[in-house]
C-alpha cells in the first residue's frame, strides 16, 4: 500500500464528507471566478474607449467618476497641441445610446472628418461623412455586421433617422462597434457647442510618451493623461471601485471557504483519533501525518476547483444572456481564469486544513487512544 494510494483511499472512503468539503471549495472558486470574469469584462468595456484612436496616450478631465463625463474644450485642445513633444492631438465628443435590446450601450463618437485617418479609421465601404451634415453617420464594421446594415441604409440614432454613408475599420473590437458623427452637428445635438470629451495624443518620434504626458499635466493641472488600462483608474473612479469590490469579494470567499473546510477537517480529525494514534504508534512521524492530511486536502481542492470552474462558466453564460448585461458583459475565458481558480482552491484548503493538520501531527499515541 503506497502513501499516495492511502491518501486517495481515505478521501474515497468518506465520499459524502469529501464532496461536501469540495463543495465549500467550489463555492469559493465560483465566487472568485465569476466575479473575476465579470469585473474584468466590465473594466475592459469601460476602458475600451482608450483603444480607439492610434494614440500614444489619452487625455481626460481629472477627478471623474465616469470617463464619459469628461468635459473638455477646443481651447484646452490647442494648449495640449502646444506642449513640447506633442506631434498631434485629436479631440472627440463621446456619448452612449441604446439601439436595441442586443445593443443597449453603443458608443457614439463625434469627430472631424479630417481627423479620421490620423485617428486610425480606415474606410472599409462607402465614404466619410461631410463636416456639416446633420443626417450622415459612419458605422464600425463589427456593429454594421451585427445589425446587417451598410452604406445607403438608414438607422434611428442620435435624435433622428441617420443615413449610413460609410463602414469603417479601426483594428480593435471596441472601435469597430462604435458609431461616428460629424463633430459640429453632434455637438449641437448634445448641446455642447465646442465641447469635447477626450484628446488622443501622438508624440514626436523618439520622445517618450510618459515624459510628454507629465509635461502636459504640469502645464494643464485639470487634465489627466492615460497611457494604458492600468492608469485608467486615475480618470475613472468607478474602475477602481469595481477592482476593489472584486478583491474584497475574493478575500471574503477565501475566508468563508476556509472556515467551512476547517470545520469539516476538524470533525474528521475527531472521528480519526484512533487511526492517527495507530499510525503514530507504528512509527509514523509528525511530518508524514501532516503530509497525509494535506494530501487529502489537495485532492479535495482539485475536485472543488474543477467543480467550481465548471459551474462558474455556466453562471457566466447565464449572466451574459441577461438583458441588463447585454452589450456590457463580454467575457473572455483566458488562462488566468484557471490559475485564479486553482489559487483560490489551494488557499481555501490550505488555510482550512492547516490547524487540523497541526492538531493531528501533535497527537501522541497515548493521547489518541485515551480520547477514543
Amino acid at each position: 500500500m503506497s502513501f499516495t494510494w492511502l491518501i486517495g483511499h481515505n478521501v474515497w472512503s468518506k465520499k459524502v464528507r469529501s464532496m461536501l468539503t469540495a463543495s465549500a471549495v467550489a463555492i469559493g472558486v465560483i465566487v472568485v471566478v465569476v466575479l473575476g470574469i465579470v469585473t474584468d469584462s466590465i473594466r475592459t468595456t469601460a476602458a475600451g474607449v482608450l483603444k480607439v484612436g492610434a494614440a500614444d496616450f489619452t487625455v481626460s478631465q481629472k477627478g471623474l467618476s465616469d470617463i464619459l463625463e469628461s468635459a473638455l474644450t477646443d481651447q484646452q485642445l490647442q494648449r495640449v497641441k502646444e506642449v513640447p513633444g506633442v506631434k498631434s492631438a485629436i479631440g472627440v465628443l463621446l456619448d452612449t445610446e441604446a439601439l436595441n435590446k442586443d445593443n443597449p450601450l453603443v458608443v457614439e463618437v463625434g469627430i472631424r472628418p479630417e481627423d479620421l485617418a490620423p485617428f486610425g479609421v480606415r474606410i472599409a465601404d462607402g465614404r466619410a461623412f461631410t463636416p456639416e451634415s446633420n443626417d450622415e453617420i459612419m458605422m464600425g464594421i463589427r456593429l454594421a455586421q451585427n445589425l446587417g446594415v451598410g452604406p445607403g441604409d438608414t438607422i434611428k440614432i442620435g435624435g433622428g433617422q441617420k443615413k449610413i454613408v460609410g463602414v469603417f475599420n479601426t483594428g480593435n473590437t471596441f472601435g469597430d462597434s462604435t458609431v461616428m458623427f460629424p463633430l459640429v452637428p453632434f455637438q449641437a445635438y448634445e448641446r455642447q457647442p465646442g465641447g469635447l470629451s477626450l484628446f488622443f495624443v501622438k508624440t514626436d518620434k523618439g520622445v517618450p510618451p510618459g515624459q510628454v504626458e507629465r509635461r502636459m499635466e504640469k502645464d494643464n493641472p485639470i487634465l489627466l493623461g492615460i497611457k494604458n488600462l492600468l492608469e485608467f483608474g486615475r480618470a475613472d473612479r468607478s474602475y477602481e471601485l469595481i477592482t476593489a469590490a472584486d478583491r474584497a469579494a475574493t478575500i471574503v470567499a477565501v475566508v468563508v471557504g476556509a472556515i467551512v473546510v476547517a470545520n469539516a477537517m476538524l470533525l474528521s480529525l475527531v472521528e480519526r483519533y484512533r487511526e492517527f494514534g495507530v499510525l503514530r504508534a507504528i512509527g509514523w512521524s509528525r511530518r508524514r501525518l501532516f503530509a497525509l492530511i494535506f494530501g487529502e486536502a489537495g485532492i479535495i481542492a482539485f475536485i472543488g476547483a474543477c467543480l467550481g470552474v465548471g459551474i462558474a462558466f455556466l453562471a457566466v453564460w447565464i449572466l451574459q444572456g441577461l438583458p441588463e448585461l447585454a452589450g456590457i458583459l463580454k467575457p473572455t475565458f483566458e488562462g488566468w481564469v484557471f490559475g485564479r481558480a486553482l489559487l483560490t482552491a489551494v488557499a481555501v484548503t490550505a488555510l482550512g486544513a492547516l490547524y487540523p493538520a497541526i492538531r493531528a501531527a501533535r497527537l501522541s499515541p497515548q493521547e489518541a487512544m485515551r480520547r477514543e
